[in-house]
Formats: C-alpha cells, sequence, structure tokens
C-alpha cells in the first residue's frame, strides 16, 4: 500500500483543515496509506507523523486553522535540513507528500521534488498571491471577516462623524483591501500596486462630509502603509476626527465560507487524481472555475498581479 503524506505550512488559513480532510479521505477512498505531518517541514525534519484515519479527520470541515499545526523552519532551507527531511520520508516509506501553503511552502516542495520526493502543492494563505490561480486558500473567508468587521466599525464611525483607516493583511498584494473594500463600499483603498497621494484621499473625505456624510471608511493594504501613520496625516489634511483599526491575526480565523470548503475539496481530490496519474511537482489552483495545475518552475516564473479591472470598478463606483 503506497503512503501518501499531508502537512500545512507558513501562516495558516480557514480552509486549511477543509483541505486535509478532501487529501485523506479521497486517499483512503483509492487504497492508499495516509500519513498527516505535524508542524510542516519542522514536523517532517523531526519525523513527527501520525497515520490518518477517516475519523481523525472528522469534525475539521468547518474550523479555522490547521488541526496538523504549522511552523515556519529555517533549518529546512538548509541542505542538511532536506536531506533530513527525505531520510525521514523514506523511512516511512512516504512517497507523495502534499503540501499547503504559500510561496515559501511551494519553494520547499519544489526542492524536495527535485530531490526524488513526488510533492503537490494546495496554495494555502489568505492573502490571494499565489500565480495561476483565481483564489487561495482562505482568502474568501478572510474577505467576509473583513467585511463583517468594516460593518461594525462604519456603525460606530456614523454615531461620532469619524474616519476609520482599516489596515488589513496581503503582505504586498492589494487583493484583500482592494476586493472587501469593493465588497463594502469604502471610501478610499490604498494598495501597494497603486499610487496614492495622501492630500487627495484627503481632500475627497472632506467634500464627503461636506456634502452630508456622517462617517467616511478607508482600507489600506499591509503593503502600501500603516494605518497608524496614515489616520494623521488624513486627520492633518482634512480636519476630520480620524481613528486607525489594525485587525490583524483575526482576518485567519473563523469558520471558513462554503467557497472555501468546496474549492478545498476539489483541490484535494485533484491531488489524489494526480498521483494516481503519475503527474508530480505541481501545484493545483482553479482557473475560471475549473480545477488547474502548472508546475512548480511555472508558477515561481510568473508574476502575480492583482486585477486591474477591479480597481478600474472601485474608481467607478466610488
Amino acid at each position: 500500500m503506497k503512503k501518501i503524506g499531508v502537512l500545512t505550512s507558513g501562516g495558516d488559513s480557514q480552509g486549511m483543515n477543509s483541505a486535509i480532510r478532501s487529501v485523506v479521505r479521497t486517499g483512503l477512498a483509492n487504497g492508499f496509506e495516509m500519513i498527516g505531518v505535524k508542524r510542516g517541514f519542522k514536523g517532517l525534519m523531526e519525523k513527527d507523523f501520525t497515520k490518518l484515519e477517516s475519523k481523525d479527520v472528522s469534525d475539521i470541515l468547518y474550523r479555522g486553522g490547521t488541526f496538523l499545526q504549522s511552523a515556519r523552519s529555517e533549518a529546512f532551507k538548509t541542505e542538511e535540513g532536506q536531506l533530513k527531511a527525505i531520510s525521514n520520508l523514506q523511512e516511512e516509506g512516504i512517497e507523495h507528500l502534499v503540501v499547503i501553503g504559500g510561496d515559501g511552502s511551494y519553494r520547499g516542495a519544489a526542492a524536495l521534488n527535485k530531490r526524488g520526493i513526488k510533492t503537490y502543492g494546495l496554495p494555502g494563505t489568505i492573502d490571494n498571491d499565489i500565480p495561476l490561480t483565481d483564489y487561495t486558500i482562505g482568502f474568501d473567508t478572510t474577505l467576509n471577516v473583513v467585511m463583517e468587521a468594516i460593518g461594525n466599525l462604519r456603525d460606530t464611525m456614523s454615531s461620532h462623524e469619524r474616519v476609520s483607516v482599516i489596515e488589513v493583511m496581503g503582505r504586498n498584494c492589494g487583493d484583500i483591501a482592494l476586493q472587501a473594500g469593493i465588497a463594502s463600499g469604502v471610501d478610499a483603498i490604498m494598495i501597494p500596486e497603486r499610487a496614492w497621494n495622501i492630500e487627495e484621499i484627503s481632500q475627497a473625505l472632506r467634500s464627503g462630509f461636506d456634502r452630508g456624510k456622517t462617517h467616511s471608511i478607508v482600507i489600506v493594504a499591509e503593503g502600501a502603509g500603516k494605518a497608524d501613520e496614515i489616520a494623521p496625516l488624513i486627520a492633518e489634511h482634512s480636519g476630520l476626527d480620524t481613528r486607525a483599526t489594525v485587525l490583524g491575526h483575526i482576518q485567519r480565523g473563523g469558520t471558513p465560507t462554503a467557497f472555501d470548503r468546496v474549492f478545498t475539496s476539489r483541490m484535494g481530490y485533484k491531488a489524489i487524481e494526480l498521483i494516481q496519474e503519475g503527474i508530480s511537482g505541481v501545484a493545483i489552483g482553479i482557473e475560471k472555475n475549473e480545477i488547474t495545475y502548472h508546475s512548480f518552475e511555472e508558477i515561481f516564473e510568473t508574476k502575480d498581479e492583482v486585477n486591474q479591472r477591479f480597481y478600474k470598478l472601485f474608481q467607478d463606483l466610488v
């Protein structure tokens, strides 16, 4: 019986548990033995393995985070660390490894693949910054978390006639800010992919209040600036009472949306299909609602870009 390992690495995201469940149950249904690796590549080097049966992934579909836990490992980036991980995999008899994580996790999976371990990547990051997939695991759930937070802040901002500057995650990608901003009807969006001018934004907010608005919401991607620094500048240029809110890691929590649950289930299923077809060294994603895959090399060579049509849409809707 062939063994398949599965691990989660890097930052957690809602839907990772759903992906694990799909990989495990699909694998078991097709005659594979499933092995969970605790704490990502760190656990791989320490041989922190656990056999997974169907019951072990019961009742995790609706839970955020990852029950296999995750950790970042500098040691794994070294040749010594990778050889240790490979030795542990070979000793356990694991021939295939499904890695759920972001860019760093993909690079770890690619390194193992080059050394003879057949690997498969699933895009586990809320940032939506993996190329050649329309969505990453947890992105849709995070949009809903941010949208709810904006709604709550709008209520209190309106009561006190204030401007709220909300900082969201995303590293160097502005997708969370852009799409959550569109969904929430905010007044201004700052993302790293577009230049912004604090005076122009402040004047626009001032004009809104002069027309009778009782509140304004500005959303800023963490790669574009810091809410604690931007809020005082807006207050200075507009004369408006302005407050900063940093949502932080709350964006990674919460039960996955239906989209994230279905999307991850489809990708986990596809991973087992690729194993059966003898295809490896690939990252799985979704494009135009079809589950697709590309080699790790294609992923690394492709630049991830924010959808500029979304930004134009936002500008026309403000």
